[in-house]
Formats: structure tokens, C-alpha cells, sequence
């Protein structure tokens, strides 16, 4: 007599920004190849629910960080705490796949492992910034922890947590992207002219605080070096203000298409890696969560490029260094072909080839397969 059939899994994937948002859609769409019927909730944006997840909450509410600014939020994460929490308490839920978003996401994984529910973090937060003591969280919560950077596997094995490298989800990226000719001719650029695009963030609160020295930045450095054309990075569910810069929303193209970039830290310092063109970062925050942040950070470098190369490779302007003044001469160095443009390309080709090769999805959701067989 043939074996009674287990129903589909059901599975939480939880994200909380822009980037997660994207990695989500990609592990959803490798989830859906390998577990046939497999049922996708949680919380992410339009691209994770382009591949079936469905949502809790959007990335309008989640996309907010810094001791300060997450304050004003709390109410709204107080609620939807307890509304993953009770979905976990349903019994409908297999397994949880909690996606970067380290605050909320490490609570939901403990609530989960409480519960006996199986749970993999997939871009383990960044303990060997800050907050180290997460790793031991970690370890103890997690069945698997999925690592992107090659040195964050021996970390969390010291901490007796189950971790794997399955490689960067950027790497992932596999759309065609258009010539040079036809990308201009869409947003009204000169396919002659070199391209100075600039990255503000994907968050409300970067855009307030990033886009007037940014747009300044690019406005100085237009007048210098008139050849230049300034194209402004949209990110997805953001809206900015009207103005004379052009407004791309397409960011991995921008960055291949670009000759220079001013970007905000975070996933687009690595994006413009793997694209090979050169850029500077800034960054500021609150004042208060700088103050914060300064005591309790441990790295050298903030820029996840500068991380994986292990050394200086761009330039970083971080809160009142994050100004015109010196971000203009930062760029104009680099945007002439002399010597300072070519090091700092030839240090990003090292970062592309220490993040290793194409697969983290398919990797993640082959070990999901495995914690929901065991």
C-alpha cells in the first residue's frame, strides 16, 4: 500500500529592504523549481510577490534602520511581530527562511525555534561589525545558516552554528541587459557623453539625507567637467522629487552604462563592483546613531567592497565628511583615465573575484529542501 502524500510545504521567507526584497524573489523562484506546490508567505516587496510570496507587509513600512529613526516605528513592528508570531503558532508554517534584516528577523527565528519550527537565516547579519554576541543567537536558533561573504563561515562555526558559504546572491543576476545605444535612447541620455550616475539609497530616510549633497555633488562636478550627463538611481516603491537629472530606475544597468558613481554603503558598493565602475561612497544618519554607532562598530571600512577586498579600494565619506567639498574632488580623480581611476578598477576586479561564483539561490534552496526532509 502506497504511503500517504505530505501536503505541499509552506514556507516563510522574511525580508525587510530593497536588496532582500530582490534575493527573496530569486530564492522564491529556485524554492518553486525544487518543492513543487510549495506555498510562499512572509513580508518583502513587488518583487517577491512577482514570484508568488504573499505578503505580510510591504517594504513601504520595514524599510527603515538606525537606533534613532527605528523609534518612530515601533508600534507598526510591535504588531507585526505578533502577526508572524501568531502564523508561526498556527501550525501551518514548515519552515522559516529569514532574509538579512537582522533585528527583526533574529527575533522571529527564536520565536520559531521555541516553537520547533526549522528556521535558515540567509544573509547572516554582520557580527563581525557589531554585536557580535548575535552569532551565539544565531547558532543556537538557526537548523543552517546561509553565509555571502567568504570569512563569515568559520565565525558562526565557532559559535557551534551550522553555517555554509553559498556564495553572493548578486551574483545571481542573470537578465540581459541592453546595449549602451538603446539604454540611452529609453531615458534620454547621450550614448557619447560619459555617464556620472548616483545611488541615494533605497530607503525614505537615506533619500532625505543623502539626495541634496549628492545632487550639489553632481551639479559642481557638471560644471567642471561639462562633458559629463548626471543620471539619478530610482529605487523600487521610492519616489523622489521632480528635477532636471534623469531618473533611471533600472540600477544594475545604470551602474554598467555609468563611467562614475557617487553610491550610498550598502549592496550598491558591491553592484558596482561586479559592474567594474569606479565610484566613492557616503554616508550619513541620524546624528545620534552615528554618535552610537562610532562606539560600537569594529570594522576599518564601512563599504561591503572595502570589506571583501580587506583594504581601502574606494573612497568613503561617512556623516560630516559626506559633503560637496569633498566628494567633488574624490570623483574628479577618478574620472580622468590616470593612474588613481585605473588602481581602483583593478582593486574592484579583486572584489568580483573574491565573491566566488553564480548559485547562492539555488544553494539556499537546496538546503531547504534538505532541513524540511529532515
Amino acid at each position: 500500500m502506497a504511503g500517504a502524500s505530505h501536503p505541499p510545504p509552506r514556507i516563510l521567507l522574511l525580508a525587510g529592504e530593497a536588496s532582500g526584497d530582490l534575493h527573496g524573489a530569486h530564492l522564491a523562484k529556485a524554492l518553486t523549481g525544487i518543492l513543487p506546490g510549495v506555498k510562499l508567505e512572509g513580508t518583502g516587496g513587488a518583487q517577491m510577490r512577482a514570484e508568488g510570496v504573499e505578503l505580510l507587509a510591504g517594504l513601504d513600512d520595514l524599510a527603515v534602520m538606525g537606533f534613532v529613526e527605528v523609534l518612530s516605528r515601533l508600534p507598526f513592528f510591535w504588531k507585526l511581530e505578533r502577526r508572524v508570531k501568531a502564523r508561526l503558532r498556527s501550525g501551518e508554517v514548515d519552515l522559516v527562511i529569514a532574509i538579512d534584516y537582522p533585528g527583526f528577523n533574529l527575533r522571529m527565528v527564536e520565536a520559531a525555534h521555541e516553537l520547533g519550527i526549522p528556521s535558515i537565516f540567509y544573509i547572516a547579519p554582520q557580527v563581525w561589525a557589531w554585536k557580535r554576541g548575535r552569532a551565539a543567537r544565531l547558532a543556537e536558533a538557526c537548523d543552517r545558516i546561509a553565509v555571502i561573504l567568504p570569512f563569515e563561515e568559520e565565525i558562526f562555526r565557532a559559535e557551534g552554528g551550522e553555517a555554509e558559504y553559498v556564495g553572493h546572491p548578486l551574483l545571481d543576476r542573470d537578465e540581459e541587459l541592453p546595449d549602451r545605444a538603446h539604454f540611452c535612447r529609453a531615458h534620454g541620455l547621450d550614448p557619447d557623453r560619459p555617464i556620472l550616475a548616483l545611488f541615494p539609497g533605497s530607503r525614505s530616510q537615506e533619500i532625505r539625507r543623502h539626495l541634496d549633497p549628492f545632487l550639489e555633488t553632481a551639479r559642481r562636478l557638471a560644471r567642471l567637467r561639462p562633458e559629463l550627463q548626471v543620471a539619478l538611481a530610482q529605487a523600487p516603491e521610492v519616489t523622489l522629487p521632480d528635477g532636471p537629472e534623469i531618473h533611471v530606475p533600472e540600477g544594475r544597468v545604470l551602474l554598467h552604462h555609468a563611467h562614475l558613481a557617487l553610491v550610498k554603503s550598502g549592496t550598491t558598493t558591491l553592484e558596482a563592483a561586479l559592474e567594474g565602475v569606479p565610484f566613492v561612497v557616503a554616508y550619513r544618519t541620524h546624528p545620534i546613531t552615528w554618535r552610537i554607532a562610532r562606539r560600537l562598530v569594529r570594522v576599518d571600512h564601512i563599504a561591503l567592497a572595502n570589506l571583501v577586498a580587506g583594504r581601502g579600494v574606494v573612497p568613503e565619506f561617512l556623516q560630516d565628511e559626506a559633503t560637496p567639498d569633498q566628494l567633488v574632488p574624490a570623483l574628479l580623480s577618478l574620472h580622468a583615465n590616470g593612474p588613481e581611476r585605473r588602481q581602483v578598477m583593478e582593486g574592484l576586479a579583486g572584489v568580483r573575484e573574491r565573491l566566488g561564483s553564480p548559485g547562492a539561490a539555488r544553494r539556499v534552496a537546496r538546503m531547504a529542501a534538505e532541513v524540511l526532509e529532515s
